[in-house]
């Protein structure tokens, strides 16, 4: 089964157990027809726009064999995976993303794979306002948008983290001095 974390317990669990060392973070943006991709770097300090998946109810176990892929492929540790944190935590889009990761749970294809939530609001939004002046083509623009949503939502994951290493790695060597 996929087990949520919550985000820095996900990276401290990720980094006693070395697992940094060995894999990559992948960051999902969940959309009512795409699933935008993103992938971290061997470091997991930037983030990377990846692909878009199409989102099916009836396709979740073929996106369950594509994560399995990428997992192998990219040496993948986690998910994080965007979802709308507002005053009205229950919201359709957030409930929408909840019962996605729900379903890929269900599919048994992507046991031990931890995963978390991180807040995705306004990424789109922010793409979508650098795309503008491009003037590109509808789908070319909300593929390029898919994917750097994610972008923003692992990255801005990444960079949480990342600073909180740096105070648990401060904090460590103080109490041995």
């Amino acid at each position: 089964m996929m087990r949520y974390m919550k985000p820095l317990s996900l990276f401290q669990d990720l980094l006693k157990s070395n697992a940094l060392g060995r894999g990559r973070f992948l960051g999902l943006d969940v959309g009512d027809k795409y699933v935008g991709l993103a992938v971290s770097d061997p470091e997991n300090k930037i983030a990377t726009p990846l692909s878009v998946l199409l989102r099916k109810k009836s396709n979740i176990d073929l996106m369950a064999t594509d994560f399995q892929s990428l997992i192998s492929e990219f040496s993948l540790v986690c998910f994080v995976v965007g979802c709308p944190f507002d005053r009205n935590y229950n919201s359709p889009d957030a409930a929408q993303v909840k019962i996605f990761v729900d379903d890929l749970c269900k599919t048994g294809k992507l046991e031990g794979l931890r995963y978390t939530y991180w807040n995705e609001s306004f990424t789109s939004k922010n793409v979508e306002l650098l795309l503008r002046p491009l003037k590109l083509h509808p789908v070319e623009s909300k593929t390029i948008l898919d994917k750097f949503a994610a972008v923003g939502i692992l990255q801005g994951y990444l960079d949480y983290v990342n600073r909180h290493e740096v105070n648990i790695n401060v904090d460590d060597n103080a109490e041995k001095t």
